[in-house]
């Protein structure tokens, strides 16, 4: 019984997650950026607790295993369209990385358990969601400029993760994918014209040594 209620209390937790992109997303827009940066805080804080309690609990439901990617996705999501509404990062980037989150979510849906994370997914998700906080940092908190440079610097070997840690699930015989070939798929020519792209936005910009804010 007392596994039946961590569960659900896990559950819950993913739940309020999804919830929280909304009004993440409207305190941008408002200029509210203490309180986005905190509601983005709270959103990570309900990540590690609802993966305690489905550990307390023996493991979390299938229900959770499911949405539990799909909500973290949703929150950065609305993080990301700021960004590139507001110039910080390229529309380009976003659409890289939100493509690809949507293969993996379309791979895992498909898995009776949700599928399991890779090493480098679970970097990349560590990685992206720091870079996140660091952006958003808001400007009239100390040291504004330099952690969100230093975040904008961050975002570009998460996206390299990203592509990584899905190109490791391609070349996994458990986890393999009806439109990728394992022996085709090589990650290191990506990061490597991904670091090219990247040099070349920034020289573009090299006037300033942080990103737009």
């Amino acid at each position: 019984m007392r596994s039946v209620r961590l569960r659900q209390w896990a559950d819950g937790l993913t739940v309020m997650r999804a919830v929280l992109g909304l009004p993440l997303l409207i305190a941008l827009m408002a200029g509210h950026a203490a309180l986005a940066w905190w509601l983005l805080v709270l959103g990570g804080l309900s990540d590690a607790a609802d993966g305690w309690l489905a550990r307390r609990a023996g493991g979390g439901s299938s229900w959770g295993a499911r949405l539990d990617p799909l909500t973290d996705k949703i929150l950065i999501s609305a993080a990301l369209l700021w960004l590139a509404a507001d110039q910080v990062l390229p529309l380009w980037a976003i659409w890289l990385l939100l493509a690809r989150e949507l293969l993996i979510t379309g791979w895992r849906s498909g898995l009776s358990s949700g599928g399991p994370a890779s090493t480098s997914a679970k970097a990349k998700t560590v990685l992206q969601f720091a870079a996140l906080l660091l952006m958003l940092w808001p400007a009239a908190w100390p040291w504004a400029a330099l952690l969100q440079g230093l975040g904008w610097w961050l975002f570009w070997p998460s996206l390299a993760l990203a592509h990584d840690a899905f190109a490791q699930g391609s070349r996994s015989p458990a986890h393999s994918h009806p439109w990728a070939d394992p022996s085709q798929v090589n990650s290191s020519w990506f990061a490597n014209a991904l670091l090219g792209i990247q040099l070349l936005e920034y020289q573009r910009n090299s006037m300033h040594l942080t990103p737009p804010c």
